[in-house]
């Protein structure tokens, strides 16, 4: 369920002004993107599985945004931003590597593999990477801090934001063409937009008192 924007849907859009033919196209290829790999192998894929799920931890209030199957379509059609940070090898070498990487460490520290670390181990070896506190044969050639800051904040949480699930939940309306938006305004709205939850006079009375407190 939807708290801040409850019954909104962007999907609901798609046969109005707010999209066009382009617009419908590829929003549907991204709904349709296969659940199973298509690029990474059976050991890197559970371990983008798991990272995705520490980057961006998802409610089980609603279906998952497919963010590892996003990430690998993005390395199967070898899909780059157009530029890269020079320290860091090819898009798909770089989250191989990596993958590799992280989940030799969780083996080396912890006797498994990062998949199967619980969460907080999970998080702490994350930390450590964004960090740059890993290092050693994997690693030659991809300091960690950079491949974290670089490559897999950046691409995972661009693919979760980049999926109509997440637009919902943050009230997107998605791309605008032809139709376009017009009150661009702070806190000003279209009528086609999503309307934000108003918190209840509870709710708004303690956050008066705390400011006064």
């Amino acid at each position: 369920m939807n708290e801040r924007y409850p019954g909104y849907d962007v999907l609901a859009k798609r046969h109005t002004p707010s999209w066009n033919e382009q617009t419908r196209r590829v929003i549907d290829h991204r709904l349709a993107l296969p659940r199973a790999p298509r690029y990474l192998d059976e050991a890197r894929w559970r371990t983008l599985e798991a990272v995705c799920a520490r980057i961006v931890p998802q409610p089980n209030t609603r279906p998952p945004v497919p963010n590892a199957a996003m990430v690998d379509a993005k390395l199967f059609e070898n899909r780059g931003d157009g530029y890269r940070d020079a320290r860091l090898p090819p898009l798909r070498e770089a989250w191989s590597q990596g993958l590799t990487a992280l989940d030799a460490e969780a083996r080396r520290r912890r006797g498994v593999g990062f998949d199967t670390l619980d969460p907080d181990e999970q998080d702490a070896l994350l930390r450590t990477a964004e960090q740059g506190g890993l290092s050693g044969p994997d690693w030659e050639g991809l300091p960690s801090a950079v491949f974290f800051a670089k490559r897999l904040l950046p691409d995972i949480v661009m693919a979760y934001y980049g999926h109509p699930t997440a637009w919902s939940e943050i009230g997107f309306g998605g791309p605008a063409s032809p139709r376009g938006y017009v009150r661009m305004n702070f806190d000003r709205r279209d009528p086609w937009e999503a309307a934000e939850a108003k918190p209840g006079r509870e709710a708004e009375a303690a956050r008066k008192n705390s400011r006064v407190g």
